[in-house]
């Protein structure tokens, strides 16, 4: 029985231990034993090399079944890279094929790795006001006593100085899409000449090799805010890596570790105090100069002097309770209006109701669901006339000149572009008397 630390049976010894082996027999003279106790090898080995100090000849690979079909598998995989070895397996049988799927399966791996090499690119360093890079990231859900809301963060990166902005939100819709462009626009005060994005599906339409269709309304907000979109190619994160590393990732990494939130507003507010006093003020480890320094507002173009209306609308029913229902809630509305649609705009801190371009009511946006607002209000306006035996008031007299009007497509104002950094103020739908309005 041999020992463990012995090898095994046509094991061969590197160089330095074929000149260990001479050295101790031509220059100190050690007996076999000797050698083998001290080199922890069998005397028949030792005497091999003493004898024969060349390796012997290399043993020649053993023809495979798998040897005439490998440039036919080579095709197939670049039709298409992930194709699977069983698939390829049902290609090969009719061709005379007679091996088994384990030979095949290791070879498929094989070649598959080395057709997908690694690729090499160039970094790109843009100008100052040349590109916004744009990101979307999931962490996961906020509880409201129960009533889970996923939540996202809209993440944009200037990538000249690398100033970061970032936005919670509850939703990915288009709508909330745009109004946080809007609200980085404002903080940053203008837009670069070009955003770049990943194939997101509020944006890109279609993906077809290098051709890209955008959806209509998109292009359409794009050139109200006058900037360009971009769209990388599938599966080439490194085009936007400024966003993709340096903010979804950081905001993972650094900001989001060890804290607690009590609700949307809570986790903005979090949001905007550790963007002012750690993002935005740290240096940098490629420019090595502090975003806020690098920034060149100047540089950007100048956004249009009102914003486009972005806030979610949709059309809603006055039921016979005068309830309208939205967003999983019961929003109320006055007892005239009842059996009349009503137009519904939401952003993140209000709800809305409008009725023929006339604002009726306005709520504050609550995430729980399930829940009533205004019941009591109206429920007392329905029930005092008859009190006083007087009629309901006609759904004309609502229109009168103190309601304010709903905005056809615009409805708030935005800065001119600033000369230099300003403190990134709070989007207007997301402020509260409490917090100060700054970033």
């Amino acid at each position: 029985m041999f020992s463990a630390a012995l090898p095994y049976k046509g094991a061969m010894l590197n160089v330095d231990r074929l000149n260990e082996i001479h050295r101790l027999h031509h220059e100190e003279h050690w007996s076999l034993r000797k050698m083998a106790r001290h080199l922890h090898l069998a005397r028949k080995t030792i005497r091999k090399y003493l004898h024969s100090p060349v390796p012997g000849s290399v043993r020649h690979p053993r023809t495979s079944k798998l040897d005439p079909f490998q440039s036919t598998i080579t095709d197939l995989l670049e039709q298409d890279p992930h194709a699977s070895a069983v698939v390829i397996l049902q290609r090969l049988r009719p061709l005379g094929y007679e091996g088994c799927i384990t030979i095949l399966r290791a070879y498929v791996s094989q070649r598959r790795a080395a057709l997908h090499s690694r690729r090499a690119f160039v970094r790109m360093e843009p100008s100052p006001g040349e590109r916004f890079e744009i990101d979307w990231g999931h962490f996961g859900a906020l509880d409201y006593q129960g009533d889970q809301r996923k939540l996202y963060a809209f993440c944009l990166v200037e990538g000249h100085s690398r100033l970061l902005y970032v936005e919670f939100t509850h939703s990915q819709s288009f709508q909330t899409f745009a109004r946080c462009h809007l609200h980085a626009f404002q903080a940053l005060g203008g837009t670069a000449r070009e955003c770049w994005y990943d194939n997101l599906a509020t944006a890109v339409a279609e993906h077809d090799g290098t051709l890209v269709r955008f959806h209509p309304r998109f292009l359409a907000f794009a050139r109200e805010c006058d900037f360009y979109p971009r769209a990388c190619n599938p599966a080439a994160g490194w085009e936007k890596g400024k966003v993709e590393r340096g903010g979804v990732g950081y905001v993972r990494q650094n900001f989001w570790p060890l804290r607690q939130f009590t609700d949307l507003p809570d986790v903005n507010r979090q949001v905007r105090e550790w963007l002012q006093d750690v993002a935005n003020q740290r240096l940098h480890r490629e420019t090595r100069q502090r975003p806020c320094d690098r920034f060149r507002p100047d540089c950007l173009r100048c956004l249009p002097v009102l914003a486009p209306d972005y806030r979610d609308t949709v059309e809603a029913l006055v039921q016979k309770d005068l309830r309208l229902h939205f967003d999983g809630n019961r929003y109320c509305a006055p007892p005239p209006l009842v059996g009349q649609r009503l137009l519904v705009k939401a952003d993140t801190s209000s709800v809305t109701l409008y009725h023929r371009d006339h604002e009726v009511v306005c709520y504050p946006r609550c995430w729980r669901r399930g829940q009533t607002f205004g019941a009591e209000r109206f429920e007392k306006e329905l029930l005092a006339p008859a009190s006083r035996g007087s009629s309901l008031a006609s759904p004309a007299a609502l229109h009168c000149p103190a309601r304010r009007r709903l905005p056809s497509g615009k409805h708030r104002s935005l800065p001119a572009r600033s000369s230099r950094l300003q403190p990134l103020p709070l989007p207007p739908d997301q402020r509260t008397p409490a917090t100060p309005p700054h970033l």
